[in-house]
């Protein structure tokens, strides 16, 4: 059940260096093709990235936060053109926990790295920076990375006492369960 795969899910940033089969990545791909978007306008381009060289440099794209790409088998840069929907942020943001999904039921460990108003320097920020590592075309706008692989670390799901239902409202904000 899907309760169960997030009940157990956590973001993981240390990976073995088993790369993925053929199958998983074909899975990876189908689950983010299948994501839904507004209007049924898919705005998204999804790029795989293997490479060890190309992942490592994935991982300088912004000074914290991004470092666990390197050793990811895989990363999955999520773009957009936002000529073609005004909410390819959400939509792009979709896709990625249903890939993150997607890869906590292939028992894989994945986590996001956040590229859009970031910094990589003080001269370049993190979009621009993908954009050139990926060659990225200039109309296309770069969301984030998920890197995924075979968790080289363990952690427990967060448990139920740890949830912060002081956060749920009943029929206005004022108004608790």
């Amino acid at each position: 059940m899907l309760i169960e795969l997030l009940r157990q899910r956590r973001s993981i940033r240390k990976f073995t260096n088993a790369p993925l089969t053929d199958q998983q990545l074909n899975l990876l791909q189908e689950a983010v093709l299948r994501a839904p978007s507004s209007r049924g306008r898919d705005p998204w381009q999804f790029i795989f990235v293997t490479d060890r060289d190309k992942l490592l440099e994935l991982s300088k794209a912004k000074p914290h936060g991004a470092g666990f790409l390197a050793d990811a088998a895989v990363a999955v840069i999520l773009c957009a053109d936002p000529e073609c929907c005004d909410v390819w942020i959400e939509d792009c943001s979709i896709a990625a926990f249903i890939l993150q999904l997607t890869a906590q039921d292939l028992g894989l460990g994945s986590c996001w790295a956040q590229i859009r108003c970031r910094e990589h320097t003080e001269t370049e920020n993190s979009e621009s920076y993908v954009r050139r590592v990926a060659d990225i075309p200039d109309h296309l706008r770069v969301d984030a990375i998920i890197g995924i692989g075979t968790p080289d670390e363990e952690k427990q799901g967060h448990p139920d006492e740890a949830l912060r239902r002081e956060r749920i409202h009943w029929q206005a904000f004022s108004q608790k369960p």
